[in-house]
């Protein structure tokens, strides 16, 4: 079936958007939503995200919006709600992902689904319950007292059961997340997850900005992921200014995205060796990952590709010899990847924590939605350089890694494999750079406008929708993959021993500040 008719059939008067992927866009009323989300479920659709706006100054109400996908089109509904009364249907048994953003855009907006939970999600009695951080009149200069917390976690009750809180602090760096784990014995029963400790109302900032300080915002929503968000913010741009960007500029970007793909999976290797007892390979690892920042910063001008990816096109040209490095760095890389594969392959301690560890079926990642390298190491083929492969993606003939265990072994190949397979990539995109330009011209928008954006990121879909009115931002939604595979995480613990969680989790290492925005 052609993208358009899965969603021709849904009844819906389509408008098109335009987007790199195919795109629609349908305003619905309130109770045709569910009937609505059913019907695009039984065709396959997943839900991509889901947040609600403030309208009072347009409509004199608010609205919710949802994005639906299915391998080859995109769906943005948008449903009116009257200012009174800005309550719709729950969705989370159509779409288990919807939990939490229900919840979110409870907290922020203050537009409320009729689901069982109710509890807070990013709000951490950082502003009061009648005060809504996304709303028009929001006072952001003003200051609220801390409040108090009592967050109600589920308790799980029974003979020997007791719990485990872990943060929300961490040792290092990373972002703050409250794990609570109830125990019997040595193994895990249940795992919740409290997140969203260091809001930073990434929608709001967007809000007045011009689209080139926005291309800036959309590049530091989630740093390891940069290219992928400031690409698909600039498809967003793109789409609602109408223009296309040269050839070498896709060229290009695709080059950054697989070497930010190739940088964060040397990471998370290494990181996982370590985790299993092979501090080895965390050295190794380490030192190949450095040396892809290094070259990034010489041809790029940053390590992790800021600012590189713009609006129209790309920042920066690479000449002939630059390509020359990069093809020389992508042979050197794989060589040594491969023999590093090996020694994991046949390290037996190392496969003995990593096989059936933190195993997530197939079947229940896909009812929860689960993006990215996580659902491709449960059997689900979703990869947007394969389908709808944006260009250039559509004339290199990407394959899409897929392993069925689900398992900390599996995401551990899944990951050696899309190494390999985004070095190929770069092998072809530098070799055989257009020529031409790499920019397209580009002037202020002037009226209303919307585009959509969305871009396989080494973790996952990462999309942008974006509404533009007199050449300034109305409104930039940016959600991360994150959003749908924390819940899994919290699944493939179940059964597993408290120790073998910073494996677990590492094996799928997702974001807390793109959950977090």
């Amino acid at each position: 079936m052609a993208p358009a008719n899965v969603f021709d059939g849904l009844g819906l008067d389509l408008a098109p958007v335009r987007s790199a992927t195919p795109a629609w866009r349908a305003r619905i009323e309130r109770d045709r939503l569910r009937e609505t989300c059913i019907a695009a479920a039984a065709r396959d659709a997943r839900l991509v995200a889901l947040w609600g706006s403030d309208e009072r100054d347009r409509d004199g109400g608010f609205a919710l919006h949802l994005t639906l996908a299915t391998d080859g089109a995109m769906l943005w509904l948008s449903v009116p709600l009257p200012q009174a009364a800005p309550e719709y249907p729950d969705l989370s048994d159509v779409f288990p992902c919807a939990t939490r953003m229900q919840r979110a855009t409870r907290d922020l907006v203050g537009i409320a689904s009729n689901a069982p939970d109710q509890r807070p999600w990013l709000r951490h009695a950082a502003w009061p319950a009648d005060a809504f951080p996304l709303r028009r009149d929001f006072p952001l200069a003003r200051t609220y007292p801390n409040g108090t917390d009592d967050y109600p976690f589920v308790a799980v009750a029974g003979d020997g059961v007791h719990e485990i809180p872990v943060g929300p602090v961490h040792a290092g760096t990373i972002e703050p997340g409250h794990f609570r784990f109830s125990i019997v014995g040595e193994k895990v029963l249940r795992l919740e997850e409290r997140l969203g400790y260091k809001h930073k109302a990434i929608d709001k900032r967007f809000e007045g900005c011009d689209l080139t300080a926005g291309a800036r915002l959309a590049g530091r929503v989630s740093g390891d992921s940069t290219v992928a968000y400031a690409w698909a913010y600039a498809m967003a741009v793109e789409g609602a200014a109408r223009i296309a960007p040269p050839p070498r500029a896709l060229w290009l970007r695709a080059t950054a995205l697989e070497r930010e793909r190739v940088a964060n999976h040397l990471g998370d290797l290494g990181y996982l060796g370590n985790d299993g007892g092979l501090a080895f390979g965390l050295a190794q690892f380490m030192r190949l990952k450095e040396d892809v920042l290094r070259l990034n910063a010489e041809l790029f001008g940053h390590r992790y590709l800021m600012d590189f990816v713009l609006p129209g096109g790309v920042a920066r040209n690479i000449g002939r010899h630059g390509c020359d490095q990069l093809v020389g760095q992508c042979d050197a890389l794989e060589r040594e990847v491969r023999t590093l594969k090996d020694i994991y392959d046949d390290h037996a301690g190392l496969q003995d924590r990593f096989l059936t560890c933190g195993r997530l079926e197939p079947d229940l990642a896909r009812r929860l939605g689960v993006l990215g390298l996580a659902a491709r190491a449960s059997g689900q083929a979703l990869d947007l350089r394969v389908r709808p492969a944006f260009e250039p993606y559509d004339r290199l003939g990407v394959e899409a890694m897929v392993r069925t265990e689900g398992d900390v072994a599996a995401r551990v190949a899944v990951r050696f494999e899309e190494i390999f397979e985004s070095l190929r990539l770069a092998r072809i995109l530098a070799a055989d750079l257009p020529l031409g330009e790499t920019a397209a011209p580009f002037e202020t928008l002037s009226g209303r406008a919307c585009g959509l954006g969305r871009v396989e990121g080494w973790r996952g879909e990462s999309m942008v929708a974006l509404e533009v009115d007199g050449g300034v931002i109305r409104s930039c939604h940016v959600h991360d993959p994150s959003w749908q595979n924390w819940p899994a995480l919290e699944h493939a613990i179940i059964g597993n021993i408290v120790p073998d969680f910073p494996l677990i989790n590492k094996s799928f290492n997702l974001s807390y500040s793109g959950q977090d925005l």
